[in-house]
């Protein structure tokens, strides 16, 4: 009994030493936490492959684990991305796939939820970052007035930050944004933007009407390939352009559950709700379209993105697929961190995060 109060008395004292020392341990583990970060990246571990990762697995509709829909592709030890929604940028950092790193963006189209953090991503890349050109952002003909748009938009917070931290940080050759325009290619064809160091980087088209034009992407390097559909329904190029592809990162919404948010929306006289849930079943393939998809082009493996609706209630998940899984077994939900590694010359799909 009397040790047992002795045993007491020490942890008592510890925990009043402790609480008087609360500051700089906690500055401590601060230190010990950001020295870890610095020095720490994923994707200086990954090795050499082709590699994928979930900045962003959402849409525009709020969701705990899917921000705005972008895709992190590295390949040779250069970073890509595709897309930029809401909150990607940072979500990059949190997954250690820094911005300093990046060499281009590509957008698939120009809705407001794939390009709305393009103005930060290219203030992180150009701070971060040691380039002396500004950001390639590629995409189909009007990516000119995107990038140029951003680019006005930032142009006095590109002065502010170079008066304050000069050219060696932030040179102001270097600041913004460079638009990459092409044309879309036709079904069937193919438009390469990048072919270097192993890596071949290719556009095809894909059917969002009437948002035109519309574009998915086809990363392959060292006999592994991706490909990422961007918003569109169910296309019959995306199947062609997928045939033997490892991993399929495709978008996907379920009608059934979209139906439920109609329905809600018109018990509670929410019109605009109402006509926006029943218009955008029409431009989206559904999870049973990527699985079907999928099987047809024999990929490797079904990355499922730009979750519509959010995925928040436990079981959720089953009603999304609505039976997709019988029809496609290799697949995953993505949800933001979610990534994958493709080793070079290999046959392995390695999931490396399941999500932040």
């Amino acid at each position: 009994m009397q040790k047992r109060y002795i045993v007491l008395f020490i942890i008592l004292v510890m925990a009043i030493v402790g609480f008087g020392q609360r500051d700089k341990l906690v500055t401590r583990l601060l230190q010990v936490g950001i020295d870890r970060q610095f020095s720490t990246t994923t994707l200086g571990s990954l090795g050499d492959g082709l590699h994928v990762g979930l900045c962003g697995a959402g849409s525009p509709l709020p969701a705990p684990k899917a921000s705005g829909p972008c895709v992190a592709v590295a390949a040779g030890g250069a970073l890509y991305v595709v897309d930029v929604g809401t909150d990607s940028p940072r979500n990059l950092a949190r997954m250690g796939w820094a911005a300093a790193a990046l060499e281009g963006v590509f957008i698939t189209h120009f809705h407001s939820d794939h390009i709305d953090g393009l103005g930060e991503l290219m203030t992180l890349r150009w701070a971060g970052g040691s380039f002396d050109s500004p950001l390639p952002v590629y995409g189909p003909s009007g990516i000119e007035r995107v990038v140029n748009g951003f680019n006005e938009a930032y142009a006095q917070d590109f002065i502010y930050r170079q008066a304050h931290h000069g050219d060696a940080v932030t040179p102001l050759n270097a600041a913004g944004g460079t638009a990459k325009p092409f044309l879309k290619p036709a079904p069937g064809q193919t438009a390469t933007l990048v072919d270097s160091d192993g890596l071949k980087i290719e556009a095809f088209s894909v059917t969002h009407s009437p948002v035109e034009p519309a574009v998915g992407y086809r990363f392959t390097y060292k006999g592994r390939t991706v490909v990422i559909s961007g918003d569109t329904i169910k296309d019959q190029n995306i199947i062609e352009m997928s045939r033997g592809a490892d991993l399929l990162v495709h978008e996907a919404l379920a009608a059934n559950l979209v139906a439920l948010i109609n329905e809600g929306a018109r018990s509670n006289g929410m019109t605009n709700l109402v006509r926006i849930t029943h218009d955008i079943p029409d431009y989206h393939a559904t999870p049973m379209d990527a699985a079907e998809t999928a099987a047809e082009a024999g990929v490797g493996h079904l990355l499922y993105y730009h979750i519509v609706p959010a995925l928040i209630v436990p079981g959720q998940e089953r009603l999304y697929l609505n039976g997709a899984d019988a029809v496609f077994e290799d697949f995953t939900i993505g949800y933001d961190g979610v990534a994958f590694s493709l080793p070079a010359n290999s046959d392995d799909i390695i999931q490396i995060s399941d999500g932040l």
